[in-house]
Formats: C-alpha cells, sequence, structure tokens
C-alpha cells in the first residue's frame, strides 16, 4: 500500500474543503458502486494505481500544512471537455483529520509512504479547530 498527498488550492480550512467537494462539479458517480463520490482531478495517473488502490489515502496540504487524508475509492481515466487526457482520483467524502505538518508546496502529486505520512488525530486533539496559519505556527514550534 501506498498513499498520494496533493496541495488544495483556494481553501483556508477543513470545513471549505469539505463544502467545496459537496459542490456537483466535483462530484462524480462512481462507475462500480454507482454512488456519488468526490472526486479530484489530476493530469497523470498514477504508474502504482494498483498499490494505492489496497488501503491508500489522498492526504490534502492546506495553506502549507498537511491536515487530513480521505481514503482512495478509485482512480478512472477522464477525457476532458477540451478532449485532453486527465485522471479522476474518487475518493471517500469522510476527512479524517491528521497530525498537523509543515510541507512546502509543489506541483500535481507526489506518493506518500505510510511509514511517512503523519498519523490521525485523536478525537480529543487540542489544536485541530485553530486556523490553519496558527496550526502552522504551533507546528514548527514543535506544540
Amino acid at each position: 500500500m501506498i498513499n498520494l498527498i496533493k496541495l488544495v488550492v483556494g481553501v483556508a480550512s477543513l470545513d471549505e474543503l469539505a463544502e467545496r467537494q459537496r459542490l456537483p462539479a466535483n462530484q462524480r458517480r462512481h462507475p462500480g458502486s454507482g454512488t456519488m463520490l468526490p472526486v479530484v482531478h489530476t493530469r497523470t495517473f498514477p504508474r502504482q494505481a494498483a498499490a494505492l488502490l489496497q488501503g491508500g489515502s489522498l492526504y490534502r496540504v492546506i495553506a502549507g500544512l498537511i491536515l487530513c487524508r480521505q481514503r482512495l475509492v478509485d482512480i478512472q481515466p477522464e477525457t476532458r471537455a477540451d478532449g485532453t487526457n486527465g485522471t479522476l482520483l474518487f475518493i471517500d467524502p469522510t476527512i479524517i483529520r491528521v497530525e498537523a505538518r509543515a510541507l512546502r508546496p509543489f506541483q500535481g502529486w507526489r506518493y506518500l509512504n505510510p511509514a511517512d505520512a503523519p498519523p490521525d488525530l485523536s478525537s480529543n486533539a487540542r489544536h485541530d479547530d485553530l486556523p490553519p496559519a496558527l496550526q502552522k505556527e504551533l507546528t514548527l514550534l514543535g506544540l
């Protein structure tokens, strides 16, 4: 199993991410189950798709911090409206908060080994409702 990590652009909080994923433009009917699921659009089809679908997650970076993950449900090629090829990452709608970890910006997505992934937050985490900028400062201070 392996994971993906991807930046979220134009979103300032996990609540905003959840709202964005509920928009019809960001959901598709999953071909296998027929249910509507959030999707993430990307250009490149992952070469390690089989390993990703064996329990992997999509970790999300918001405001310079890894803040959450969502289980990968499926990966499908798509043809965009302009005729170019792309990829749809079907993700579970449940957003799982993880221990905040600072990360520099990058383009596209990257593989993330399970050993390098931040752990899930417990339900009694202290900083999970703070704004990302403040979470980042506390994370950089080691708090």
